[in-house]
């Protein structure tokens, strides 16, 4: 509904006028007047008096007493009469009650609200009192000791729940799943006794909820249906938590999709079937499996680095970083970088299509690989939670592959069966890099690569992988109300930007419990969509720095059925942020520095002058003095004036390049 159609217009123009005051000065009343502003222009209904705004969202007393005292203002210098508050509706009298006209009527009886009956209490399903409910439902009524301990029953109950009962949800609360006991125990649903050792039991009311707990768990298949609720014992599907069969636990879950409040992304009609187009492979074959090929690895694997020095790496995304970094990890980090650093080489620079490489592509048999999710081990929960995600993962049926990534923080790779055999066919290493990748952000990490500089870079470099499908994941933890208002356009702008802009797939979760399922169902769809079908590897002596991207943008062009993919020593070399930099590359990083300067303007500026020398020549040959200065500062501006959007030059841009490169 636009502003002329408003049934109100005249108070929501004051209301626009008092939120874009707010917006300039940086309020805290921002997110009131905005609301406000939505609900008034969306009411239908046209009010007499400011004071009937009170029923919309956003106008509380004195936001109607402030939009009384305008309308009061404005009839007064237009001439015109102020409304009157109006009426409340007349009270409903009892039959039979006489009212005369003359004589003053006696106070009226109300009506009397017909009792509200009480709604029995069932608790939400997966939730940490659905869980509690399920498993104290299984145990015998009538043991000599009933119930169970608080260690018993948190093991129990966890698969039965979505949230920890051992870790809070967000690393800034303390509460766990466990805290529905208290709210149990309050509706005298449960019972504690015991001493020393304290034990949970149903009370009377309890084991009727516990019985219709029982129904639903059974219907969505977590329980098989049993005709005594008090009878057998549920834990025989604990049995088969954290082991390889986890993943069928989970497929009813699966199933259901993830409640996070985001639509989820593999449902018919969205961008989830783009990507399953995207990825459909052919029905060639690279020969029968050798039978000598070793299974799926029982626990977790490391790159060959990691695995005689095991270290542990802080995120890149932490604040406190740089003051627990160690010398260790540095030189960790530096045999890593050797290691991939000659894996590639840079080579020429490419004329045209023409001189793109012709090769024949490494064929990977159905049954010679296994589709593995591989962690940035610098993905951490909490500084004093570091294994929280691998644990998690495991537990799920998903033993991830922990190792120092060069770009994002999840991918998933094809691992051979047989150690050696890609490397005999051409290409490094034992993995073969899928076209997924997961870059995952923290929402007050978001907000704080915006402000420094890195949520520009890591797009950079995110677009320039050579990675046909990347997600985008932002966790929408807890944060504090004014910092979040502050920064609520800026985020929405950079969530607009990631998709429209840079093309990438936008997936938001509420928690870190919602990103590992998110991670699970995304790793059970790749094994389901790439383990019965060839692969086609590169092989890496035909890979240039230089011939990448425009050999991976051919080959999708002319053979867009067949997913062409490198192996994973290529794809860290081609990757990484100073092994494989190239002249071009560190000239964009340098100008991506200066704030306001993005990946597009920097790529505009490089294509004008081609290294830094060039550009530092250009405003040399300015001149010096005042004359010399002001042709500084228009020298971008005015050169790449042809520009228009995202790519324009703005004169502040433009003097700030000048004073860092030309010391104007």
């Amino acid at each position: 509904m636009s502003e002329s159609t408003c049934a109100n217009p005249l108070w929501l123009g004051w209301v626009k006028k008092w939120w874009d005051t707010a917006k300039e000065r940086n309020s805290k009343s921002v997110i009131t007047y905005k609301h406000a502003y939505d609900s008034l222009k969306r009411c239908p209904m046209k009010f007499q008096h400011p004071s009937q705004c009170q029923q919309l969202k956003g106008f509380g007393p004195k936001l109607c007493e402030r939009l009384t005292q305008q309308l009061r203002k404005h009839c007064e210098e237009n001439g015109h009469g102020m409304p009157m508050v109006p009426k409340r509706k007349r009270v409903v009298h009892l039959p039979g009650e006489d009212q005369d006209d003359g004589a003053t009527p006696a106070p009226a009886l109300r009506r009397a609200a017909p009792a509200r009956q009480a709604r029995t209490y069932v608790p939400q399903y997966r939730s940490g009192a659905f869980a509690l409910m399920l498993v104290l439902a299984g145990q015998d009524r009538n043991a000599a000791m009933p119930g169970m301990s608080k260690e018993e029953l948190m093991a129990a109950a966890q698969p039965y729940s979505d949230s920890s009962f051992t870790v809070p949800s967000d690393p800034i609360k303390f509460y766990t799943a466990w805290a529905s006991m208290k709210a149990l125990e309050s509706k005298e649903l449960v019972v504690k006794r015991g001493r020393p050792v304290t034990r949970w039991a149903l009370s009377d009311e309890g084991w009727e909820v516990a019985a219709r707990v029982r129904e639903v768990a059974a219907a969505r298949g977590d329980v098989p249906k049993t005709e005594d609720s008090g009878g057998s014992a549920i834990g025989s599907r604990n049995d088969r938590v954290g082991s390889a069969s986890g993943s069928a636990v989970l497929g009813d879950n699966l199933g259901r999709g993830i409640n996070t409040g985001v639509r989820s992304n593999f449902s018919a009609g969205n961008d989830g079937d783009e990507f399953l187009n995207q990825l459909s492979g052919t029905n060639s074959f690279l020969g029968a499996t050798d039978s000598t090929v070793s299974s799926r690895p029982a626990q977790s694997a490391t790159y060959r680095s990691q695995a005689a020095n095991p270290v542990i790496l802080l995120d890149d995304d932490e604040e406190d970083q740089k003051d627990v970094a160690t010398e260790v990890q540095s030189s960790v980090k530096r045999e890593m970088d050797n290691e991939f650093k000659d894996v590639v080489a840079e080579g020429g620079a490419m004329a045209d299509d023409a001189s793109l490489p012709s090769f024949k592509p490494i064929r990977m048999a159905p049954g010679t690989f296994t589709i593995e999710l591989v962690l940035d081990n610098r993905e951490i929960r909490a500084k004093t939670d570091r294994n929280y995600l691998q644990e998690e993962l495991t537990k799920k049926g998903i033993r991830p592959i922990s190792r120092a990534m060069e770009l994002g923080d999840v991918l998933w790779v094809a691992k051979c069966k047989q150690p050696g055999w890609l490397s005999r066919m051409g290409a490094e290493g034992d993995e073969v890099v899928l076209d997924w990748i997961v870059e995952r952000k923290r929402l007050d990490d978001l907000i704080g690569s915006i402000k420094d500089g890195r949520f520009h870079e890591q797009k950079f470099r995110l677009r320039r992988s050579g990675i046909k499908n990347v997600i985008y994941l932002i966790e929408e933890i807890s944060m504090d109300q004014s910092r979040l208002q502050r920064s609520e356009e800026m985020v929405q702008s950079a969530i607009a930007s990631i998709q429209v802009v840079d093309g990438f797939f936008l997936k938001k979760t509420q928690k870190i419990g919602d990103t590992i399922r998110y991670l699970v169902s995304m790793t059970q769809m790749l094994q389901n969509m790439h383990e019965g079908k060839p692969l086609h590897v590169i092989p890496t002596n035909v890979l240039t720095a230089n011939n990448y991207l425009p050999l991976m943008k051919d080959l999708r062009g002319k053979q867009p059925e067949i997913g062409h993919h490198i192996s994973y020593p290529a794809f860290s070399s081609l990757c990484s942020k100073s092994g494989m930099m190239t002249l071009r590359d560190l000239f964009l990083k340098m100008l991506m520095v200066t704030r306001g300067v993005t990946g597009e303007k920097a790529m505009e500026i490089q294509k004008v002058w081609k290294t830094p020398r060039d550009f530092i020549e250009a405003y040399e040959q300015c001149g010096s003095g005042p004359e010399g200065r002001r042709k500084k500062i228009d020298m971008v501006a005015s050169r790449l004036d042809h520009l228009v959007g995202r790519k324009r030059f703005s004169k502040q841009i433009s003097q700030k390049l000048a004073e860092v490169w030309g010391d104007a």
